[in-house]
């Protein structure tokens, strides 16, 4: 059942792959926005962005800290991150599961999962793993679709992690959390 359900997210992205920032790009921007506003992070980083994508957040972040690693499971929307990515040297992309991330424990010192927990099958399983690889203290921002998730039910499922602040915005279509490990 748990790779049924990754697969399934992998052939629906790795299908949008083309035209994922038409569809979505509007949307993850606001989300991104929001959540730098409301981090400060540090320009010597190591950011972790699970679930990356098309690379939305490497806009946002490639001239503002040390290195930034994208992971997503999708083949075929890491291709069309790598295309933003040509002549960056401070940027890396993986394709990997986010339960089973290929990075050893307390490495990164922020982690990003936007727009990932609905579409695996153990949001729990899977930031247990982010926590794994963040540094001490990292801050860890994730969202959760809100026609996914109840209000009540998402910050239910954040009760075993340690949660700064969650939001609940009207413009959004996520719920946006900032955790620390």
């Amino acid at each position: 059942m748990f790779w049924g359900k990754k697969q399934g997210v992998m052939k629906y992205y790795d299908a949008v792959a083309k035209i994922y920032d038409l569809q979505y790009g509007r949307e993850q921007r606001t989300k991104m926005e929001f959540a730098l506003k409301n981090l400060h992070l540090k320009s010597k980083s190591l950011i972790l962005d699970v679930g990356c994508g098309t690379g939305i957040l490497f806009e946002y972040l490639l001239d503002k800290v040390e290195i930034i690693v994208g992971v997503d499971i999708s083949k075929n929307i890491l291709k069309k991150a790598k295309e933003k990515l040509e002549d960056v040297d401070n940027a890396f992309l993986i394709q990997a599961d986010a339960d089973h991330l290929p990075f050893p424990n307390r490495v990164f010192d922020a982690i990003f999962a936007v727009t990932l927990l609905q579409n695996m099958p153990s949001p729990i399983t899977t930031l247990k793993e982010i926590e794994r690889v963040a540094k001490s203290g990292a801050p860890i921002l994730v969202t959760g679709l809100k026609k996914s998730f109840r209000f009540k039910d998402f910050k239910m499922m954040l009760k075993d992690f340690l949660l700064e602040k969650v939001w609940n915005l009207e413009e959004l279509k996520d719920y946006v959390a900032l955790l620390r490990s």
